[in-house]
């Protein structure tokens, strides 16, 4: 339990650096929901899987939309950002 405290703290001194910086340079920080289905989600036409494995290294949707795992959670996780800026 203890290691877990020290490694939540590494983490929000790594935000607060972040934001000091970004507000340094006019930038803003923004923070999405960590339970926000950014793996899941296809970023084409939205429609979330109910299952996928973390051994599923490629997402595939049922659009046809094909791309790695991670770059699609990361255009999710933008557009998210997007979003709740302009809400």
């Amino acid at each position: 339990n203890f290691g877990k405290s020290v490694a939540d703290n590494g983490y929000g001194m790594l935000l607060g650096m972040l934001d000091y910086k970004l507000e340094d340079r006019g930038g803003q920080l923004v923070k999405v929901d960590r339970f926000f289905p950014s793996s899941k989600r296809c970023s084409k036409c939205g429609k979330v899987k109910q299952i996928l494995p973390l051994s599923e290294r490629v997402y595939r949707c049922d659009c046809g939309y094909t791309n790695d795992r991670d770059v699609n959670a990361a255009i999710n996780i933008r557009e998210e950002a997007l979003r709740l800026l302009s809400a």
